[in-house]
């Protein structure tokens, strides 16, 4: 038993000595606005709701009426190595396409040059489980959500909504032909469920590191494609899969969406 514990506090040694973080200044001049942009596209167009046709791997031709999604976690990486986590309450964002101003996730960070951003799609097991007092703002599920991003069925986010219409699906009873992709699924509470939380991060060297300084913002600007929800590891086909929810299908969607963010440029 005595080495067990010897060597548990050898291991949270070199764990605390191989990890560099950086502490947020006291100073405000030493502290800055840092913005990422999530510029929502579909392969080399933008996306336009309800009016513009676009096509997947498939041959299959789509609308896309709604899609919104969920940023957490935000952490960044200087060009030393040092990494900076954003404050976890201040790291949840909802983007929706419908909502142009929430294309922009800003924080705070130190100043300095930053060469790496990763954050969360998807809401974190901690956050989905806390107490509904630690889910506010765009977590609140009593919120006024257009986009409708909580299961209150199973109590859970939806990470990833997506929602349009394509001729290839069969019409329903209201006449219409509608997909709807609603991606969520964070571990589970109590037992093993499905997980869809996915983690994304982008090397920001090739189109410019974030200089992050007190005159300044700086803005990251990502490239979102859309079509990648369709055309990945799995190539989904909509006339076969219109409406994809709580299933184990739905991992298949996942690690097909885990592709769709790059690096386009940084504004500094």
């Amino acid at each position: 038993m005595k080495s067990l514990f010897l060597y548990g506090i050898l291991m949270s040694f070199i764990f605390s000595s191989c990890s560099k973080s950086v502490t947020v200044p006291t100073d405000t001049a030493a502290i800055s606005t840092l913005s990422v942009e999530f510029d929502n596209i579909v392969g080399g167009q933008n996306l336009q709701l309800g009016t513009g046709v676009y096509t997947n791997a498939n041959g299959e031709n789509f609308s896309v009426d709604n899609l919104s999604y969920f940023i957490s976690n935000i952490v960044l990486t200087k060009t030393d190595g040092v990494t900076y986590t954003v404050p976890q309450d201040s790291s949840y964002f909802l983007v929706s396409e419908a909502n142009l101003a929430s294309r922009f996730a800003r924080v705070k960070a130190p100043v300095g040059e930053y060469s790496k951003l990763s954050f969360v799609l998807g809401v974190d097991s901690l956050r989905s489980a806390s107490d509904i007092s630690k889910r506010t703002g765009v977590l609140d599920p009593a919120g006024d959500h257009s986009t409708g991003m909580y299961w209150g069925w199973n109590s859970g986010y939806i990470f990833l909504k997506m929602e349009g219409t394509s001729p290839v699906i069969p019409t329903d009873a209201a006449g219409t032909r509608k997909f709807r992709y609603h991606i969520g699924g964070f571990g589970g509470y109590s037992a093993p469920t499905l997980n869809n939380i996915k983690t994304i991060t982008l090397d920001l060297t090739a189109g410019g590191v974030a200089r992050v300084r007190p005159d300044r913002n700086s803005n990251v600007h990502l490239m979102v494609d859309v079509l990648k929800i369709f055309n990945g590891t799995t190539n989904l086909s909509l006339a076969t899969n219109s409406t994809i929810m709580f299933g184990d299908f739905s991992t298949k969607v996942a690690n097909n969406y885990s592709a769709m963010f790059r690096h386009d440029h940084t504004e500094n």
